[in-house]
């Protein structure tokens, strides 16, 4: 390999709640050209491999490829420290918030027909929106996008989320200018994730109870419990003291 092509390679870590992940990428010759190798998989376990190159290219080409790859993985909040504090050291540092919502995975229509009959699983609807997490602290309110950086709130959204007493943390997804809340994460200084979701829908019954029909709603949510359906009200509904109700 000559001096005028070196090899690059460079290794990203990402470190949030249980998640550990490490993300290296690099530049490499094979025959007479270059290839973009990857590897990826939790700190400290054997990586999965991968190639980014099909077929040896150029080294211009393999760069482009490498630096391309890069920039995508510092969006998601890798970086180069090993800390893994998601955009640290990057431009995006100030607009990180350090809250990422937990993002929902795919299933096919089987496992959707076994969770229906699962008495541990709840039902809600899924709005084409976008995904938003609503922060209330004494530093005022602060949405969070589904990176973990910084996002603009519609003006009523915003103005609502300022009125709700209290600091919390709330999740939901964006619809125009309303905000369908599905969660409570935190709620005066109590961290509420690991709390039964039952609980955290009960409290964000409560908090939105008396908000009325106003720019943030409780999305409708339906479970099984033994052989009664209950469900909380959503943003036609009324919820009877914050815990739902059986289903006719």
């Amino acid at each position: 390999m000559s001096s005028e092509t070196p090899s690059k390679s460079t290794t990203l870590y990402f470190r949030e709640g249980s998640s550990d992940k490490v993300y290296q990428a690099s530049v490499e010759s094979k025959g007479a050209g270059f290839v973009v190798n990857f590897a990826f998989g939790r700190r400290g376990s054997t990586l999965q491999t991968g190639t980014k190159t099909a077929a040896p290219v150029d080294y211009q080409s393999a760069v482009k490829v490498y630096d391309k790859l890069v920039r995508e993985k510092m969006a998601k909040g890798y970086t180069p420290g090993e800390d893994g504090t998601p955009y640290q050291g990057t431009e995006r540092q100030a607009d990180a918030t350090g809250v990422f919502p937990q993002l929902l995975n795919p299933i096919d229509e089987d496992e959707a027909e076994r969770l229906l009959r699962d008495d541990a699983w709840w039902m809600q609807e899924k709005f084409d929106g976008k995904r938003i997490l609503i922060r209330m602290d004494a530093n005022g309110v602060v949405g969070t996008n589904r990176k973990g950086l910084v996002a603009a709130l519609p003006e009523p959204i915003e103005k609502q989320a300022a009125a709700l007493a209290g600091q919390w943390l709330m999740d939901g997804e964006a619809v125009g200018d309303v905000y369908v809340a599905f969660d409570l994460l935190e709620a005066a200084d109590a961290d509420l994730r690991k709390a039964p979701y039952i609980d955290r829908l009960t409290s964000l019954c409560r908090m939105l109870e008396s908000a009325g029909k106003g720019a943030i709603r409780l999305v409708q949510t339906a479970c099984t419990i033994g052989q009664v359906k209950y469900k909380a009200a959503g943003e036609d509904e009324e919820a009877e003291s914050g815990t739902g109700g059986p289903l006719a």
